[in-house]
């Protein structure tokens, strides 16, 4: 017979399947995704975005390796008409987002950016429409970066 090739893992011996105990989560248990506004929006200068800590810190040379940056991310911010059509599709009843601080309030406190406002507004509407209950985090460790200082 052919030998499978090793995938560099290795695995501890357990007890026997028909000894491991059954967890089950309760019936009100609340399945859902979730994501971050740094690691999945991008558009970090689009839409009247200040700069968060994290974008000073990536953009550090030697920082994080390869020199990666989450600029464009997954682009959530321009796709995310097609990502809540998927969220739907695949029949995600909640959804976790974090709010860029950056994005609503660039220099962190004082004038208001009614763009990420109204990013944020249709996004949350959009998730409804589709039966998709937002579930938001106001404070994802993206702080702006004139609050650091």
């Amino acid at each position: 017979s052919a030998r499978r090739p090793r995938l560099g893992l290795s695995v501890l011996p357990g007890p026997p399947r028909s000894r491991m105990p059954e967890y089950k989560f309760p019936p009100a248990f609340a399945w859902g995704t979730g994501s971050s506004a740094y690691q999945t929006e991008g558009g970090w200068q689009s839409g009247g975005r200040g700069l968060s800590i994290w974008d000073a810190w990536s953009h550090t040379p030697g920082r994080v390796a390869g020199g990666a940056v989450a600029d464009a991310a997954a682009d959530h911010f321009g796709r995310w008409r097609d990502d809540v059509r998927l969220l739907h599709r695949m029949g995600v009843p909640y959804y976790r987002l974090s709010l860029s601080w950056a994005r609503i309030m660039p220099a962190g406190v004082g004038a208001v950016n009614e763009d990420g406002i109204r990013f944020y507004s249709e996004l949350i509407d959009s998730l409804l429409r589709h039966g998709i209950r937002p579930v938001v985090t106001l404070y994802h460790w993206d702080l702006p970066l004139p609050l650091q200082l």
